[in-house]
């Protein structure tokens, strides 16, 4: 996935850049949109998609999970930055993909209400100094960056919110070394996708 630099107008856009803001949920950086994942519990996306650095280490990747906020899980990993997968600049726009649906299938009553706010608007995450998944105001009103949070959340409006398309399970991507906690990731499902899988499951037994 090939994500180039783009120009948005400010006053065209739904941007967002502190989590307590309008469209605050939108962020990584959210509080309250916990995920599960191989029966893990992550507090965050941003754990989710940090820990998806470390395929190889269980131990970074636990440490990572294991914080409470979103912003000290990203610290965490940043102390093992040459760990990181070898391919992760050709695989990291195809992962934050993955995690943003997760964090939609299994938080969709709250994290659908705010992609429907935005309507059919260009979506910028805003940040003072990030061209890449962000981008910046280089002058009054001008935002420039590759946006790629941001494209990547239009992405998952056009798909699932806009088409009206399920998104109750989510399949693991398919690359090499695709773990947590040295197992391979699994389909994620919604809590009641779940919920009805394993009612069916004790019926057949």
């Amino acid at each position: 996935m090939k994500i180039t630099e783009r120009t948005y107008n400010k006053n065209e856009v739904v941007f967002f850049k502190s989590t307590k803001a309008n469209f605050g949920g939108l962020s990584n950086m959210a509080p309250g949109y916990s995920l599960r994942v191989n029966d893990i519990i992550i507090p965050s996306a941003e754990a989710l998609y940090q820990a998806c650095r470390f395929p190889l280490f269980p131990a970074i990747q636990q440490e990572i999970i294991e914080q409470n906020s979103p912003m000290t899980a990203k610290m965490k990993s940043r102390k093992y930055l040459q760990y990181t997968r070898q391919d992760w600049e050709e695989v990291k726009y195809s992962i934050m993909y993955w995690v943003l649906k997760v964090k939609l299938s299994q938080n969709f009553d709250e994290f659908s209400k705010i992609l429907i706010n935005t309507n059919s608007k260009a979506i910028v995450e805003l940040s003072d100094k990030d061209k890449d998944w962000a981008a910046v105001e280089v002058e009054k009103n001008l935002l420039v960056g590759k946006n790629a949070l941001g494209r990547l959340l239009m992405q998952l409006r056009e798909e699932y919110i806009h088409n009206d398309n399920c998104v109750e399970c989510v399949q693991p991507i398919d690359i090499f070394g695709f773990l947590l906690y040295g197992s391979e990731i699994e389909t994620v499902c919604s809590p009641a996708t779940e919920f009805e899988n394993n009612l069916l499951f004790d019926l057949v037994q």
